[in-house]
């Protein structure tokens, strides 16, 4: 048969080329450029390691608490505790210098080729995908023939352009690397920090997340605020400025992500995976699980239902995919709507990060990927904080930070 291609070698990409050639099935990944690192704050359940086979190896740090931080500073310390304790209750904090040739390297040795240059074209033909594309360092246009594309290139995605769909609302995410001196990076030993406010994002949350020998500093930025990252980046640092005094800025990053999933994620001869199918999960931002996941599911669909390649039949991985996430996905949209709503709600939302049971529940649902059960009584006691909070932040007047 034709080979499969899949366009984008991050870790959707690799992932999805991995498992195709593990099957036996000729597969070429396209990757525009081996060298570009995507900015990214790196978190990745424990889940991750055993699911995926990676080796611990690539975990940069061990995270075991995470602060949130109000608009006015009140802070709430989290326990990464799912119901019941475990060995691994951890968040993992990866590298994507490291992490992504990993995967792409695992991929190679497996069998999948791979081509650094960039797609141009995509030309869905009856016995096959007719791909215009262009090596690096060459001026030529080249072409081949697949049997399906997997599209795995972000939220800018090539592919989907190709496959003639609209451009997803994105946001922007920029951050910067900075080494601390010794004395400063005891402070993130062992704990990652969450910041809300509209100074330091209108729409989502910044964040100081503790790698081996740094910290990445970076914030969000929902559309129509784009344009003010870099102010909104300066402003967090400058909120953060006594814990990350006399730190080395070593490099810059920014990139776009979905703000949310595609309506459809399967077509004729073509799938979509990771941010190129809008899978980063609301409230947190997180994708780094979701796109593997997604290329995993999108490519295990593929070795199922091959020769068969009509939409109907690749249509079995969104179906699956929806089944199986779709509540979560939805809860999730709609949390980060309603906690990041106005500077009053991130204080409610600040509040409700405190009740033990939406604690325990929160780092269930992360370390598992699946939507805890709530027993009856813990929504009782939930709804009520809530409730509680609303009255309080929405009755009296605001407060002012409280310098850290």
């Amino acid at each position: 048969m034709k080979p499969i291609l899949v366009v984008g070698a991050s870790v959707g990409g690799a992932t999805a080329a991995n498992t195709l050639a593990q099957a036996g099935l000729p597969v070429i990944m396209l990757e525009r450029d081996l060298n570009w690192v995507k900015p990214c704050g790196g978190a990745l359940p424990p889940k991750a390691f055993e699911e995926f086979d990676l080796p611990e190896t690539l975990i940069s740090r061990k995270v075991f608490k995470t602060t949130i931080h109000s608009p006015s500073e009140r802070r709430t310390e989290i326990d990464v505790v799912g119901v019941e304790k475990g060995t691994n209750d951890y968040v993992a904090m990866a590298c994507r210098e490291e992490l992504d040739p990993y995967l792409r390297e695992r991929a190679v040795a497996n069998g999948a080729e791979l081509i650094e240059g960039q797609l141009l074209d995509l030309d869905v033909q009856s016995d096959g995908v007719l791909v215009s594309y262009r090596a690096k360092d060459q001026r030529d246009k080249q072409t081949m023939k697949v049997e399906v594309v997997i599209g795995a290139d972000g939220a800018y995605s090539t592919t989907a352009r190709a496959l003639g769909l609209d451009r997803l609302p994105r946001c922007i995410a920029i951050q910067e690397r900075i080494r601390l001196p010794e004395d400063k990076m005891a402070r993130w030993q062992e704990t990652a920090d969450l910041y809300l406010g509209h100074d330091v994002s209108p729409d989502l949350y910044a964040w100081v997340f503790p790698k081996s020998d740094h910290v990445a500093v970076g914030c969000g930025a929902g559309p129509g605020n784009t344009t003010e990252a870099r102010r909104l980046l300066a402003n967090l640092k400058e909120r953060i400025a006594p814990e990350i005094e006399g730190g080395e800025i070593f490099l810059e990053e920014a990139h776009a992500l979905p703000m949310h999933p595609r309506e459809h994620i399967a077509f004729e001869r073509a799938m979509l995976v990771g941010d190129a199918a809008g899978l980063v999960v609301g409230t947190s931002g997180e994708g780094i699980y979701w796109a593997m996941k997604s290329g995993k599911q999108a490519a295990e669909t593929l070795i199922e239902v091959l020769p068969d390649v009509s939409e109907k039949a690749l249509r079995r991985y969104e179906k699956l995919w929806w089944k199986e996430y779709g509540t979560m996905y939805r809860f999730l949209r709609w949390l980060q709507k309603w906690g990041y709503g106005n500077e009053r709600q991130m204080e409610v939302f600040t509040d409700m990060c405190r009740n033990k049971d939406v604690q325990q529940l929160t780092f269930e649902s992360y370390m598992h990927k699946n939507m805890a059960r709530v027993p009856w009584v813990a929504q009782m006691r939930m709804t009520g904080d809530i409730l509680a909070s609303q009255i309080r932040h929405y009755l009296r007047p605001r407060r002012k930070r409280v310098a850290a």
